[in-house]
C-alpha cells in the first residue's frame, strides 16, 4: 500500500495550475495529466464506477461492506493549484524540523521564518515538506487529493472496516471559481459530502464569505499635459477616487474573523483607458448585498461627475454562504467533531475567509463542509505540510467513513 507521502509527492510533481479568464473548463489542458492519472490508479486500487467527465472529473466509488442501510457518503478535493505563483517543476525538500527558520533557498535569500510564520513552532519533531522558494508546493488541494486516495486504498484493503458507500471526486479550476460547473451531483449520488481543501489539522469549515466580483473599465480623454486644462480625463486617477470613495476599514488588510471586505485585486491601464478588478466578500448576506449596492452608487457618481459612460461595472456574484444549506444537515459537521476528538485532534470551527467547491455544491443540492488537509500559507512559496499531519487526516477520513456504522 503507498503512503500519503508517496502520493502527495507524486501529485505534486505535475503542474497543474488553472488559469483565470479562460472560457472552458478545464482552464488548462495540463490538469488532465493528473486526472487520468488518479483514474487509473483508482482502478488499481479496487476502486469501481471510475470514470472521467468531459471537462476533466474525476469520479470513482468505494462499495459498501456494511449490511445495514447507510446514507451515501463523498469526499471531495480539487487537483489545480493557484495560478497567484507558479506550479511548474516544483522542487519539494524533505526537513526533519528540530525548530527554528527554515532556509528555502539560500542563493535568493528566502527563509521561512518563525517570526513571519509563528505556526511552525507546532511542526517541531515533524517531517516538514516545503517548496525551494520558487514555487509554491502545491498542498492546496493535492495534500486533499493524497489523503482521499490513501484512505480509498486502506478502505478497499481493509473489508472488515464496515461502512456505507463512498464516493469519491476530484475537481478541476477551483481556483478560478468554476470547480463545480460541471460537477454531476445527481451521478456522484451522495446524501451528504466533504471536500478536504482547508489548512492546519483540526480545522473544520461549515461558513463562508458571500462573493461577488466587479469588473471595471475606465475610459477618459488623452490629451498632451502641457495643453490639457479643461480637456484631459485621466481614467487613472478616476480608478483612484473609485478606490477612494470605499470604506478604508473595511479593506483585506484591516479585517479578520466574520468581516467582509472590497480588495482591488487588479488594476491596469494608461490615461486613455484602465481596469480594475474587485472581489466583495461578507459572510452576512444582508451586509454583503449592502456592500454591492455600495459599490455601484459609487461608480453611478462617477458617472454623474465625469459623463455617463465613463465608468462600467460589471458585478456578478461568485457564490454564498454555504451555513445556509448546511442547517439542515449539521449532523455532517457534528460526524466530523466527533471522529475528530475520538482521535485526539482539537476541533477548530472557523468561518472561512474565502469559499471552497462546497460552498457551490451545497447550492447544487449536495451539502458539503470542509475538512483540513494540514497545509499552512497555501498560494504561496512559504507554503507547508508535515508527513505527520497529512498521515493524521487520512485516519480522520477514514474515522468519519467508518463511524456511521457504529
Amino acid at each position: 500500500m503507498r503512503t500519503v507521502k508517496e502520493r502527495f509527492l507524486e501529485y505534486i510533481a505535475i503542474d497543474t495550475q488553472s488559469k483565470d479568464e479562460m472560457e472552458m473548463v478545464p482552464s488548462t489542458g495540463k490538469q488532465w495529466e493528473l486526472a487520468n492519472r488518479l483514474a487509473e490508479e483508482l482502478k488499481e486500487i479496487g476502486a469501481v464506477d471510475v470514470r472521467t467527465g468531459e471537462n476533466c472529473y474525476v469520479y470513482a466509488t468505494i462499495p459498501a461492506t456494511s449490511k445495514k442501510q447507510l446514507p451515501t457518503l463523498g469526499f471531495i478535493s480539487h487537483m489545480d493549484t493557484s495560478p497567484a505563483i507558479s506550479g511548474r517543476n516544483v522542487r519539494a525538500k524533505l526537513i526533519s524540523y528540530q525548530g527554528g527558520d527554515v532556509v528555502l533557498n539560500e542563493e535568493q535569500g528566502i527563509v521561512l521564518s518563525v517570526k513571519q510564520f509563528p505556526a511552525l513552532k507546532e511542526e517541531i519533531g515533524k517531517e516538514l515538506i516545503v517548496t525551494d522558494g520558487t514555487t509554491l508546493l502545491g498542498a492546496d488541494d493535492k495534500a486533499g487529493v493524497a489523503e482521499i486516495m490513501t484512505m480509498a486504498e486502506y478502505l478497499l484493503n481493509h473489508p472488515e472496516l464496515e461502512h456505507g458507500e463512498i464516493r469519491i471526486g476530484f475537481t478541476p479550476d477551483e481556483e478560478v471559481g468554476r470547480g463545480v460547473d460541471f460537477f454531476d451531483v445527481e451521478g456522484f449520488g451522495a446524501e451528504g459530502a466533504y471536500t478536504v481543501d482547508g489548512g492546519a489539522v483540526g480545522e473544520l469549515e461549515y461558513e463562508n464569505f458571500n462573493a461577488a466580483g466587479a469588473k471595471v473599465l475606465l475610459h477618459g480623454t488623452s490629451i498632451h499635459p502641457g495643453s490639457a486644462k479643461g480637456q484631459m480625463k485621466n481614467a487613472l486617477l478616476i480608478g483612484m477616487e473609485l478606490e477612494k470613495m470605499l470604506p478604508e476599514e473595511q479593506k483585506p488588510a484591516y479585517t479578520e474573523g466574520y468581516e467582509g471586505f472590497f480588495h482591488l485585486d487588479c488594476m491596469t491601464g494608461s490615461v486613455e483607458e484602465a481596469t480594475m478588478g474587485y472581489i466583495i466578500r461578507d459572510h452576512d448576506r444582508v451586509k454583503f448585498e449592502e456592500k454591492k449596492r455600495l459599490f455601484a452608487r459609487a461608480v453611478e457618481f462617477l458617472n454623474a461627475k465625469y459623463g455617463e459612460g465613463t465608468v462600467e461595472l460589471v458585478m456578478k456574484d461568485s457564490y454564498y454562504n454555504m451555513r445556509e444549506k448546511l442547517a439542515d444537515h449539521m449532523d455532517l459537521v457534528e460526524n466530523a467533531m466527533k471522529a475528530m476528538k475520538k482521535l485526539g485532534i482539537e476541533p477548530v470551527v472557523t468561518p472561512i475567509r474565502g469559499g471552497t467547491d462546497g460552498a457551490r455544491l451545497s447550492y447544487m443540492g449536495l451539502p458539503c463542509p470542509n475538512l483540513c488537509t494540514g497545509g499552512h500559507n497555501f498560494h504561496g512559496k512559504y507554503e507547508y505540510i508535515s508527513v505527520q499531519d497529512m498521515e493524521k487526516c487520512v485516519e480522520l477520513l477514514i474515522e468519519i467513513a467508518t463511524q456511521q456504522n457504529a
